[in-house]
């Protein structure tokens, strides 16, 4: 018995570090974020400004044109993004996942721009699509347009460069999956569906895609919570719009917490965003039954 209680001693010394700082930097402020919700706090004002208001901000929420707009905006940008980038890298996979000249080298190509820094590559894209950028030149001298797009100052414009964006940005590390996935896939299934006279188009959707369901529906759920935290881009690109085409979420809550500070508001906004990704995360697993194979 002593040797266990050392064993498990020394077991708490090595987790207390880990402990501590999930306490402090992610239960603690998390906790704190919920009292803040049911709140009326402007930061400047220190503690002793806290007010309790209850369910107000919640029910503030419900009659804000600008959070509303917000939301839909963050559903455009999901339903925009998710499923193409993730088709996308699902067919890109499989070309690779074959025999082809310079797999490796194309691999990492496609898995750069989702390692480096998400501020510089939206930088980059800022550049692209500005008036004077290579898109419009494009346009303007080879498309023979006149008047190339406004792509930043026409709201019906905007969301466009910041949904190439997070395309092009998710491509590498779906890709990546997938071909992990499909490796695993025993070589005697192909054989045996040949053996038959399958077609390619044949082994793909009766053998491949029901194969690495559970990945498609891994990478549905990460990349549903990665959209709806949607920040860096919109930020570094387009923020700050008059008609606030763009705004997401989380952008907003950034808004009133550190430009308006109403820190028990944007508390209410951050957890309607942390209910709407539950709410969304349940739905796919009550409905993967259907189509993800085990």
């Amino acid at each position: 018995m002593k040797r266990k209680h050392k064993d498990n001693l020394t077991a708490f010394l090595f987790l207390t570090p880990t402990l501590v700082v999930f306490i402090v930097l992610v239960a603690a402020p998390v906790l704190f974020s919920i009292f803040l919700s049911f709140t009326d706090w402007n930061f400047l004002s220190g503690f002793e400004g806290i007010k309790w208001v209850g369910l107000s901000n919640f029910s503030d929420l419900l009659e804000d044109r600008t959070f509303i707009q917000a939301v839909g905006n963050t559903f455009i940008y999901t339903i925009a993004t998710v499923p193409v980038s993730i088709l996308i890298a699902l067919i890109l996979a499989y070309l690779l996942n074959e025999k082809v000249y310079l797999k490796t080298p194309l691999r990492l190509c496609f898995f750069i721009p989702y390692i480096s820094s998400a501020v510089a590559l939206a930088a980059v894209f800022k550049v692209l699509f500005r008036e004077n950028g290579p898109i419009n030149m494009f346009c303007q001298h080879v498309l023979q347009m006149e008047t190339p797009p406004a792509w930043f100052a026409d709201s019906s414009l905007n969301k466009i460069p910041i949904i190439i964006f997070l395309i092009w940005t998710a491509i590498g590390y779906e890709l990546v999956i997938y071909m992990a996935a499909m490796q695993n896939i025993s070589p005697s299934l192909y054989e045996a569906a040949e053996i038959d006279g399958a077609s390619g188009f044949v082994k793909f959707t009766r053998i491949t895609f029901p194969l690495i369901s559970p990945t498609t529906f891994y990478l549905v759920i990460v990349r549903l919570i990665a959209t709806f935290k949607l920040f860096t881009a919109v930020n570094i690109m387009t923020f700050g719009t008059p008609a606030r085409a763009n705004t997401t979420i989380v952008t907003r809550v950034y808004e009133e917490a550190f430009n308006n500070y109403k820190f028990g508001y944007a508390s209410a906004e951050a957890w309607v965003l942390v209910a709407i990704i539950l709410i969304i995360t349940l739905i796919n697993f009550w409905g993967q039954k259907k189509w993800v194979h085990y």
